[in-house]
């Protein structure tokens, strides 16, 4: 997918390590974002038996009323995963199969962990997760406030024991969040060459052109 590229919101001056303050440019960047491109690599690690996978790929995001989002996974194997109109669609080139989800039940999905920090209110934020700053830290040579997020909603805290979100004090959005499910497994997921505001194309939230000889397969 190509689009223009457009760098994230400009630093202001440097801040103290206060909440409000992060929230308050956390808010107003996403008041102003309207579409984002990122590189993405998730790390999934379960702690009992000590296994670590890692995938690699680009995040596409679109605002709207429901958001859409293409994520390209390249490493190990290639994928497409799109979430659009309460639906997801993960497209699986390897066995030529698209696997179909309907999210009607489940609409926060997106916005409460896959897009969660990006585009969001914190007002909306501090409804669900009670927020705690811990420190500045330099994240892959990106100064970042590190935010520990523990969840208030009982349907949260079920699958969810806290989430740290490093936010970058560039774009002031997420560099970096680490989720941890309750059995101690988490999910570090890093974002970079984040670009913001950018023009995509009308196909580019659609399943790539190879999909469409693809076998469909409901999953719920």
């Amino acid at each position: 997918m190509r689009s223009g590229a457009v760098p994230p919101f400009p630093r202001k001056r440097k801040l103290s390590p206060d909440l409000s303050e992060i929230l308050s440019r956390m808010n107003d960047a996403g008041k102003r974002l309207r579409s984002l491109s990122a590189n993405i690599e998730y790390t999934k690690v379960t702690v009992l038996v000590n296994d670590k996978s890692t995938e690699e790929g680009r995040l596409f995001f679109r605002k709207g009323k429901t958001p859409e989002v293409r994520i390209e996974m390249e490493r190990p194997e290639s994928k497409v995963v799109l979430f659009k109109k309460n639906r997801a669609e993960i497209y699986l080139p390897k066995i030529n199969q698209v696997q179909e989800y309907d999210l009607v039940q489940k609409s926060g999905l997106v916005e409460e962990f896959l897009l969660l920090g990006f585009g969001a209110e914190t007002g909306d934020l501090r409804k669900s997760y009670t927020i705690k700053y811990v420190k500045e830290e330099e994240i892959g040579g990106e100064d970042t406030a590190l935010l520990e997020l523990t969840p208030i909603k009982p349907s949260l805290a079920s699958q969810l024991a806290k989430i740290d979100m490093w936010v970058s004090e560039d774009s002031w959005m997420p560099a970096q969040e680490q989720f941890f499910e309750p059995s101690g497994d988490y999910m570090l997921a890093r974002y970079t060459a984040v670009k913001v505001n950018l023009k995509f194309p009308s196909s580019a939230f659609d399943l790539p052109p190879a999909a469409a000889g693809a076998k469909h397969v409901k999953m719920n």
